[in-house]
Formats: C-alpha cells, sequence, structure tokens
C-alpha cells in the first residue's frame, strides 16, 4: 500500500488520524470512542519512541520474545502495550500483567490458563476475545455460532475481564469487502451484550488495519491495529 504523510512517522500518524476522524464523522461517532493502536511488530524501540512522542498512546505486539526488550527500553514512556498476536498457553505467564490488554483469546483452554496466571500474579487480566469471522481454516478464533458456548464459561472466571471482541477479516482487494464482516462482529458484540453475562463487556470492537480501518470506524470499531501506514512497510 502507498503511505502516506511525507515520509515521517508523526506524518503518517497525523494523516492516520485525519482519516479516523473523517469516518467517525461520517458515521456518526465520536472520535474519542477511537484508539489508534499502532502496531510494532519489527519496530524498533527508538521508532516506537518518535511515535509516541507524535502522540501514540497504545502499541500492539504479536511476539512475546521481540515485545517484553522493547517494553522494558520503553518503560517510564506514556504508553499502553497491547499483545495482538496468537498466544500460546506456554508464555501466558510472561504475558499477563505485562500487557494492558490481550486481543487475541481464542479458545477456552487459554482462557483459562490466563486465569490462573493472573490469579499467580493477584490481577485481573482485560482480554478480548478472537473471533474467526471468515470462518478460514488458515486462522484462529472462535467460530461466531461457539460464542453463545463459551462466553458464559469465560465469564465465570474470577481473574479475567472479557471487554469486547477482535477479528481479521479474510484478505479482500477493496476494503468495502471487508465491511459486512465487520457488521458481523458488531452485530455478535450486541448479541452477546444482551445476554448479559456477568464480568463480560462488549465495550470493545479491536478490528481494521492499515487497509480497511477507514471502514471498520464506519462500522464501529473502537480500536484499529495500524503498523504499515504508521511505520511503513517491515520484512519481518
Amino acid at each position: 500500500m502507498d503511505v502516506p504523510g511525507h515520509g515521517s512517522i508523526a506524518g503518517r500518524i497525523d494523516f492516520v488520524l485525519r482519516e479516523i476522524r473523517r469516518a467517525a464523522e461520517r458515521s456518526g461517532r465520536r472520535i474519542e470512542a477511537i484508539r489508534l493502536v499502532a502496531a510494532t511488530k519489527g519496530v524498533s524501540p527508538e521508532r516506537i519512541a518518535e511515535a509516541i512522542a507524535a502522540g501514540i498512546r497504545h502499541a500492539g505486539e504479536n511476539r512475546l520474545q521481540e515485545a517484553l526488550p522493547k517494553i522494558q527500553v520503553l518503560q517510564g514512556q506514556p504508553i499502553k502495550w497491547h499483545f495482538i498476536g496468537q498466544l500460546q498457553r506456554r508464555k501466558v505467564r510472561s504475558v499477563v500483567g505485562s500487557f494492558g490488554l490481550i486481543h487475541s483469546v481464542d479458545s477456552l483452554e487459554l482462557a483459562q490458563e490466563i486465569d490462573l496466571r493472573a490469579r499467580m500474579a493477584h490481577l485481573r487480566q482485560p482480554v478480548l476475545l478472537e473471533v474467526n469471522i471468515g470462518g478460514e481454516s488458515s486462522k484462529a478464533g472462535f467460530q461466531p455460532e461457539e460464542l453463545d458456548e463459551v462466553v458464559p464459561l469465560i465469564g465465570a472466571l474470577s481473574y479475567i475481564k472479557v471487554e469486547g471482541l477482535m477479528a481479521i477479516p479474510p484478505p479482500v482487494e477493496d476494503p468495502e469487502q471487508a465491511r459486512p464482516y465487520f457488521r458481523h462482529l458488531r452485530e455478535l458484540a450486541r448479541h452477546v451484550s444482551e445476554l448479559g453475562y456477568p464480568q463480560v463487556t462488549m465495550d470493545e470492537l479491536s478490528m481494521g488495519m492499515s487497509d480497511d480501518y477507514q471502514v471498520a470506524v464506519e462500522e464501529g470499531a473502537t480500536m484499529v491495529r495500524i503498523g504499515t501506514a504508521i511505520f511503513g512497510p517491515r520484512h519481518v
């Protein structure tokens, strides 16, 4: 994709924020309800610090072994860390407490492991449930029809707080082709919310990336995960 913004990280962030604002206005939403999560896989701490200086307050990492050194180097910076990649159960202990939000809970077993580790750490871990919104065999996540069964089980865990849903639609050539998937996720969140499970809210919808974030915002995203449009192409 073409990366606008005169080549600087600050310029690109400004461009993305303006596009988010326009999308919010088109759909009658408040810009304050939408957070820009900078996807920082393959991005050095120095460049992340540049993004923070330009106003970024949320950063998303996919790989624990890459993320932890960055978190250490940038300790004290005004940034909230999100874990947005696929999470293996054996790495849960290091993720719990290091990340303000885990976007990618894709099984009951993973949720139970997070609950165990959060209990041991004496905290309550905010999470999102990942939904395989396109039914793709290559992607993780709950099938939409599984949510009615699994949400009350995860909601009953004492040391997890379910705050919403996350999804990555199938690849499309035109961002408009992603709209039905984003709309479906929003409708699923509304359905789950209406069921009134304890310790479960559907306040957050993490959806939309560099190629389709404007459409995601129009369809209700509260968090968009943007990497290339901020940092340019990365070969990782």
